[in-house]
């Protein structure tokens, strides 16, 4: 979630989803509960204005300063990954599902 708020969401799953891979590989378990999370972190861009477009395009016309976002985006970015956390697992089982080959 970090990189997502400094770089866009795409170079942050870029980086990150070969080393969710590899964990996966070594830990012998299915690889989707951990796409998932890379996708989820990566789409997460709460907390600065300069991680995701939107942001950027209403920072200045809204009137907002930088810590207005960091404010508000850090709770939420909080609460968001305890429920990730939570329900990708449930969701995406560990033991069932593909394996990386």
């Amino acid at each position: 979630n970090i990189m997502t708020e400094l770089t866009t969401n795409n170079a942050a799953a870029g980086l990150i989803f070969p080393i969710a891979i590899g964990v996966a590989d070594k830990l012998e378990v299915s690889y989707m509960p951990y796409v998932f999370a890379v996708m989820c972190a990566a789409s997460a861009s709460f907390m600065t204005p300069i991680g995701y477009q939107t942001n950027m395009m209403v920072w200045g016309p809204g009137g907002y300063k930088f810590l207005d976002f960091t404010k508000i985006g850090a709770p939420l970015s909080a609460i968001y990954m305890v429920f990730c956390c939570i329900l990708i697992p449930l969701i995406w089982r560990f033991e069932d599902g593909p394996m990386v080959e």
